[in-house]
């Protein structure tokens, strides 16, 4: 039986990588017979914005729940495991072929270790009901170094054309090395204005390099009104994706 393919979309804060993931999404929402999970597990929140997707319920309300429970000593560890992974497809919000997730923002200090261990535990969980899980990194190497990546098939790496989102980008595929049980990985160049430049850079790395998504006005309209990317029409930026991931055959096993 085929492994469910699970997506990480990762990178250095600033390059785009929730942009990807938006326009990723755009695309997989097209085949309807293809059961999606889109997991926004950056505490920013920035893909569900893109999407206009509003979960009244997160991860993080989960792990608050689970600890109110746990301190009044309400549950056993049997009924909190059942528990768990009923509350995480009850928090699920569907449109269409997508289920979304959201990490949601922890306003206290210190649990982030937490709400990283339920949330792999969740993506572990849940990927296994969906026949693709596409998930949009917290920016930088954190949450790879912390092995909530740990079950992520595919792994996607967004850089700019700057020498340090190429650096970065590099840094998380050496930590992927030892957390990561991927099959895939490939480096996507972002906000291109000149193809060559770009391929000069890609040149510079080991990375393997799966193509460049051009500057789009479309795009960046979009981000300007918070318009839903789920229904932002063809563009440049949205058929490079097509090309670097699907005509590519970066995700075609």
């Amino acid at each position: 039986m085929t492994r469910s393919k699970v997506i990480a979309v990762c990178g250095k804060g600033g390059v785009g990588k929730t942009t990807l993931a938006a326009l990723l999404t755009r695309i997989l929402r097209e085949d309807g017979g293809r059961r999606v999970l889109v997991v926004d597990a950056d505490p920013a929140v920035g893909l569900g914005m893109a999407l206009r997707i509003f979960p009244p319920k997160t991860v993080n309300d989960v792990r608050k729940e689970i600890l109110s429970a746990v301190r009044e000593h309400a549950t056993d560890q049997l009924d909190l495991a059942a528990s768990v992974d009923y509350k995480m497809m009850e928090i699920l919000v569907e449109r269409d072929n997508l289920a979304f997730l959201s990490v949601g923002r922890p306003e206290e200090e210190g649990c982030y270790c937490q709400l990283n261990t339920l949330l792999r535990e969740a993506i572990e969980s849940l990927s296994s009901h969906f026949d693709l899980t596409l998930i949009d990194a917290e920016a930088g190497v954190e949450q790879v170094n912390r092995r909530v990546m740990r079950s992520v098939s595919h792994l996607l790496l967004v850089s700019d054309v700057t020498v340090k989102g190429l650096r970065v980008a590099e840094s998380i595929r050496e930590v992927a090395e030892e957390a990561v049980e991927y099959r895939k990985l490939g480096l996507v160049v972002n906000r291109v204005r000149d193809t060559i430049e770009a391929r000069r850079l890609a040149e510079n790395t080991s990375l393997p390099f799966l193509g460049v998504l051009p500057e789009d006005d479309m795009v960046r309209e979009f981000d300007v009104a918070a318009g839903n990317f789920l229904e932002i029409p063809s563009c440049p930026a949205l058929e490079a994706v097509r090309e670097c991931l699907f005509e590519s055959g970066f995700l075609s096993s």
